[in-house]
């Protein structure tokens, strides 16, 4: 048996005096700083931070001063950035814009503020300062022509807008001399703009007929050489925003004859081109024409196409109309199935007198029911032709019956190209001439010589009559749209409907 002897486990015991020192002890050698002493510390810590504070305050606002002055330094473009900025489409588009308003502004009585892309029409007629002055005299108010959009291009066709009074807009042909520029051109010119256009649209084809929409102050319309149906937009650029395609269903000719009936809420566009095809459509939907009548004479020689240089309704007729015709005879056309009459060309019953082409066809306006159905043609036979209408509900002739004019205007020493009825004078109207001669009738004072006219020593293509009957927009093979002040000749007397019922009854005797 093995024993171990192990030593006792040490026990440390403290005693009071080692663990604690006396008090007194304690606070033997520290110094005791005064109240006073610190207070005055606190206070230079206090100053330093303020300092600190109003340096780097400083230094902020120093920076933000020179911040602003260095924005208010002139920058300085370069040649390239000058450059791209001048011909940036935005910029052209907000010179052009401000600078047109600033044009506005400097007509007298205008509110130049006008915004022609509204569709409301609220400011319509705002543009239209002054009423005009009274007396008979006819006088040449205006003359629009810009080099950059009509130079070498004559006008086709004019038209005054319905809803804006002081806006008229015209159709051009091609330019010869500039094969890089677009082919057709519809400019708007407005009587407080008067060294360019509110707006230039393009097309890819000479421009025939132009229109403006009764029923939304936005629309232009218009008809190409090629056949195509156009529509521009003013709130858009100047490509049309709709365009009929060049296929089979619609036209493949030019479209000389163009006409929107209906009312706000149903109406179609309707147009004729020169191989006899008439078409209906929907001017938000141009795909497909909603109706196509083709129109046929059995009778001529060579062809039973009728090539349909012009074309008008009557007032409140939508459903029947009368052509006129390159063979220089008119004849009317049944959209829809009559009693007594079929749909399509009523070859039996023609209006033929003249010897060459009808360039122009004009029902008379609605200011008289009465003379509804009276209508004008010009042609190139150097005459004119006043005619009454077969009512469209009276069934056609069983034979061939040529319907003869009531008179017979041949004063004119070159082709006539337009003739238009006053909107307010039943019996005023206008004639164009190949000489240049705008001519106003009064068949109550003369029925032989118009009673005033004017030269413009170029060839005059077409007419339009503002609604108020005091102006006259011509177009010019210039490219001129010349803006004729009618004065007092338009305004009718109270006895002038019962004069103008009396002149009638003795032509027709």
């Amino acid at each position: 048996m093995t024993i171990f002897d192990f030593p006792p486990r040490e026990k440390i015991v403290y005693n009071k005096e080692v663990q604690t020192a006396e008090s007194g002890d304690a606070t033997e050698g520290v110094a005791v700083v005064p109240e006073e002493e610190i207070e005055r510390r606190v206070r230079e810590i206090r100053d330093k931070d303020e300092k600190r504070r109003a340096a780097r305050d400083e230094e902020e606002r120093a920076r933000r001063a020179a911040e602003a002055a260095k924005e208010k330094e002139t920058k300085r473009l370069t040649e390239e950035q000058r450059a791209g900025i001048l011909e940036s489409g935005d910029f052209a588009t907000f010179v052009d814009q401000k600078s047109r308003i600033m044009e506005r502004a400097l007509d007298e009585e205008f509110d130049f503020m006008v915004d022609y892309t509204l569709a409301a029409g609220a400011n319509a007629g705002a543009g239209v300062g002054g009423d005009g002055s009274s007396g008979e005299r006819l006088e040449l108010a205006h003359a629009f022509h810009d080099d950059k959009v009509t130079r070498n291009r004559s006008v086709m066709d004019v038209t005054w807008s319905s809803r804006f009074p002081e806006l008229v807009a015209a159709a051009y042909n091609r330019n010869p001399m500039a094969p890089n520029e677009a082919d057709g051109v519809v400019a708007v010119w407005s009587l407080h703009l008067r060294d360019r256009p509110e707006f230039v649209f393009s097309a890819p084809s000479d421009v025939l007929r132009v229109s403006f929409s009764d029923f939304n102050a936005n629309i232009v319309v218009g008809s190409a050489y090629s056949g195509q149906i156009l529509v521009w937009d003013t709130r858009a650029r100047s490509q049309p925003v709709l365009k009929t395609p060049l296929t089979g269903g619609g036209h493949t000719h030019p479209v000389y004859s163009l006409k929107i009936v209906g009312s706000t809420n149903a109406h179609q566009l309707i147009s004729a081109s020169t191989d006899g095809l008439v078409c209906a459509w929907q001017l938000d939907m141009l795909a497909q024409p909603q109706e196509v009548i083709e129109l046929a004479h059995p009778a001529h020689l060579r062809t039973d196409e009728v090539s349909v240089t012009c074309m008008d309704f009557a007032d409140n007729e939508t459903a029947a109309f009368v052509v006129g015709t390159a063979e220089g005879v008119a004849y009317q056309v049944n959209r829809y199935d009559r009693a007594g009459s079929k749909a399509g060309l009523n070859g039996f019953d023609a209006y033929r007198a003249h010897a060459a082409p009808i360039n122009a066809l004009n029902f008379h306006p609605p200011n008289a029911p009465e003379f509804a159905d009276l209508f004008l043609t010009a042609s190139s036979d150097w005459s004119m032709r006043l005619w009454r209408a077969r009512p469209a509900a009276k069934p056609a002739s069983a034979a061939s019956a040529d319907i003869r004019p009531l008179h017979v205007f041949d004063a004119f020493d070159d082709y006539v190209y337009d003739a238009r009825w006053s909107p307010a004078h039943p019996a005023v109207f206008a004639s164009a001439d190949g000489t240049g001669r705008l001519g106003l009738w009064n068949l109550n004072r003369d029925l032989e010589l118009p009673v005033h006219s004017a030269a413009t020593g170029r060839a005059l293509n077409r007419l339009s009559w503002d609604r108020s009957a005091r102006r006259i927009a011509a177009g010019g093979v210039d490219g001129s749209v010349y803006v004729y002040d009618v004065g007092g000749l338009s305004a009718p007397r109270p006895d002038d409907h019962s004069r103008f019922a009396n002149v009638l009854r003795s032509l027709a005797a």
